[in-house]
């Protein structure tokens, strides 16, 4: 008899090396960190190809490509931030790409690293303080701290919050966009498992290959891997680039 009982397991990212001291732990490097260097390593890999023996005029579809990735975040850039904040382009780039590949780690097997919050946390963190170099910048030391009094002093309690929610509605929204599609997927994936098995048994059949073999499961994960990882991720990722344009666009504008 297969099992009927309906189960599901969600939790965070496990520690996958740690180090100890006398049998005490010191610290552990969890999941999300090995998967984002693993991400680093690939890409370095696919960068340097991409732009070996680069040419004036392009002579090769791997040049083509890469100038094409170039040109469509600088464009991207100087449409949303304006043209001398072209210069934002490999950091927009870079976020967008390490973003979507992080999201897309679970195509493969791996954990999507955007299912951890210290992930999405440390990008919002690096877009506030972008906001706030830019705004300092802008309006100086004092004029930063004055706005917070802006327009009645009386309101300074909710100008702070809302400052401190703009990073953390961006850590929030891709981290819970992507968990939901991860946990809805592994109820999904586990509701298929309970039917295959319900089948089974009902059908008095035994077999070792009905262990790792649940008929229900044949091409419908599939789909909803197409929506949850691939639109998903790529939607999030475009929306979490935007937003960074957006508000440090609008920061680094003198008053």
């Amino acid at each position: 008899m297969y099992n009927t009982e309906l189960s599901v397991e969600v939790a965070g990212p496990r520690k996958m090396i740690t180090f100890s001291r006398g049998g005490e732990e010191l610290f552990a490097i969890s999941e999300t960190v090995v998967t984002g260097w693993l991400i680093i390593i690939v890409l370095f890999i696919v960068i340097k190809f991409l732009t070996k023996d680069l040419k004036v005029k392009p002579e090769s579809k791997r040049q083509v490509l890469a100038e094409w990735f170039v040109e469509f975040f600088t464009n991207l850039v100087k449409e949303n931030m304006g043209e001398s904040m072209a210069g934002f382009a490999p950091y927009i780039a870079t976020i967008f790409t390490f973003a979507l590949t992080g999201s897309l780690m679970s195509v493969i097997g791996f954990r999507s690293m955007t299912v951890d919050i210290n992930c999405t946390g440390t990008w919002a963190l690096l877009t506030f303080i972008l906001i706030t170099y830019y705004k300092i910048k802008a309006n100086g030391a004092l004029g930063y701290f004055k706005s917070f009094a802006q327009p009645v002093a009386i309101i300074t309690p909710i100008n702070i919050l809302s400052e401190v929610a703009t990073p953390t509605a961006m850590a929030l929204r891709m981290f819970g966009n992507i968990s939901s599609g991860m946990i809805i997927s592994s109820i999904i994936y586990a509701a298929l498992t309970l039917l295959s098995n319900l089948l089974y048994n009902a059908a008095g059949l035994s077999f070792a290959l009905f262990d790792y073999f649940k008929v229900f499961q044949v091409g419908i994960p599939a789909v909803l891997s197409v929506y949850f990882d691939f639109f998903s991720g790529t939607i999030q990722s475009y929306v979490f680039i935007m937003l960074t344009m957006a508000y440090v666009g609008d920061a680094a504008k003198t008053e």
